[in-house]
């Protein structure tokens, strides 16, 4: 079976930035965790300043609860503490979203991710899922 070669993401204009960041917030809410890192990395790929940062941020709580919800949590427990860490310095809200609170309620949901042994992983439980949630 032939593979398609990834392409990186095609750069967005700055004026387009608040669309894609709507567009990533409503489909990580959603549980759409893949299509919500794809277009956060849309924006991260169109940054050059510090700002880079939150949005790599983003993508990695992305693909960290993508791969919880898909049955890997050893996945989820490689990037808990990247997305917390590039977070961080934009405490405690950042456009317009509640990053205290969403800190918080990534770290109650992955405590049962990092505390589980490999022969009793935790099942992602859809209905306490964090969500991104606007000031």
């Amino acid at each position: 079976m032939r593979m398609e070669p990834e392409s990186d993401p095609e750069p967005i204009a700055r004026a387009e930035f608040e669309t894609f960041l709507a567009r990533g917030v409503a489909l990580f809410n959603q549980g759409e965790y893949m299509e919500a890192h794809e277009t956060f990395e849309r924006i991260w790929v169109s940054t050059l300043d510090s700002e880079g940062d939150f949005f790599k941020g983003l993508i990695q709580s992305s693909i960290c609860l993508y791969h919880y919800s898909r049955g890997n949590p050893g996945g989820a427990k490689k990037l808990y503490s990247g997305h917390r860490r590039l977070l961080a310095s934009f405490l405690p809200q950042h456009r317009g979203l509640d990053l205290q609170s969403f800190l918080g309620a990534m770290q109650q949901t992955l405590r049962p991710v990092l505390r589980a042994s490999d022969d009793a992983p935790p099942i992602f439980d859809q209905l306490q899922r964090p969500l991104l949630e606007q000031i």
